[in-house]
């Protein structure tokens, strides 16, 4: 079923002595915006972490429609070759797939062929994207480049997620550890057997963060986003971190998913102007939050339950989901 409705929504997640999302260009660091010192998570981190859960929780799904046909694939995982991914597309559709190089010594009547068959005509094109977006619950849901090679088009996928902020300024701390072994016997000789790895792990002591995301109902019928999509996608963002366990994150949990559906497609009311009726606060008389009944957590001083609705008057409902 094709959505009908507009939604906004805000996810809140917190960190206790764990890494949420390091940075590789300063030395798996915590993100953090310099000049404030609020920690950040990439908005690809967090697709990330829906996309691991859709793997897991749909594989083999009985509700797909046919082998070959799995509309809970997952595009953007561990070790895939895109272009590979693309070729599946001609290949199911029984499509000329384009070449994926480009020609180097051809004549040059011959070179435009070639050139044209790679980019392939705009029909077949059309053809293997709507296949993508049918197949893979990442494309249809966050839009993907699939020009690269063999081309499937580009998708703007319905849901965006902006960069998660941290509540309160963090302070990520650095930590010595030892491993009681080494890797070669080269290691081993310069040690004289004492066997000792040395290593650094950074950790963030809590942070409450918040990210915004939405869905466009418009975007979504291009792509095939449905009705079933929306409600893994809840689901997805309410226990990702669930199943996403590591000895560098620590203990990481959803702890607020508050969502604001409009009563139509274009919508009712600002995103902004919603985001701003929800207040994050320290509770009274603490200095440095550890946990987060540190925190209180307000709609216009409200505090929603899990499950619970407020309807807002302008044609927008809020609905706590996580």
């Amino acid at each position: 079923m094709n959505l009908a409705n507009r939604y906004d929504f805000a996810l809140i997640f917190d960190v206790k002595d764990g890494n949420p999302n390091g940075d590789p260009d300063a030395g798996n660091l915590p993100r953090l915006d310099a000049e404030t010192g609020h920690g950040l998570v990439t908005d690809v981190a967090l697709k990330r972490k829906v996309r691991n859960y859709v793997a897991m929780t749909q594989d083999q799904d009985p509700r797909d429609p046919q082998p070959g046909e799995k509309r809970h694939e997952i595009y953007v995982r561990e070790k895939a070759i895109l272009n590979l991914q693309h070729q599946r597309a001609y290949s199911a559709l029984k499509l000329d797939a384009p070449a994926a190089e480009e020609p180097t010594d051809a004549a040059a009547d011959k070179k435009a062929t070639k050139d044209k068959k790679r980019k392939g005509s705009g029909d077949d094109v059309n053809k293997a994207r709507d296949w993508m977006c049918q197949n893979f619950f990442d494309v249809r849901t966050f839009g993907a480049v699939m020009s690269t090679g063999v081309n499937c088009g580009q998708v703007r996928g319905p849901v965006q997620l902006t960069f998660a902020r941290s509540v309160d300024p963090i302070i990520a701390q650095e930590h010595s550890i030892t491993r009681m072994a080494v890797a070669t016997e080269a290691e081993a000789e310069k040690q004289d057997g004492d066997n000792r790895t040395m290593g650094r792990k950074h950790t963030v002591p809590y942070g409450l963060y918040i990210a915004h995301g939405f869905v466009s109902s418009f975007l979504a019928r291009q792509t095939g986003f449905s009705e079933d999509d929306l409600a893994l996608l809840w689901q997805a963002l309410g226990q990702m971190f669930e199943h996403d366990r590591s000895a560098s994150r620590g203990e990481m949990a959803t702890r607020g998913l508050y969502v604001f559906k409009h009563d139509s497609e274009l919508g009712n009311a600002p995103a902004h102007a919603l985001f701003e009726h929800i207040r994050i606060q320290r509770a009274e008389g603490i200095g440095v939050p550890r946990n987060f009944i540190d925190y209180t957590v307000r709609f216009d001083g409200q505090a929603i339950e899990i499950g619970g609705a407020h309807a807002l008057g302008n044609g927008v409902t809020l609905q706590r989901l996580a």
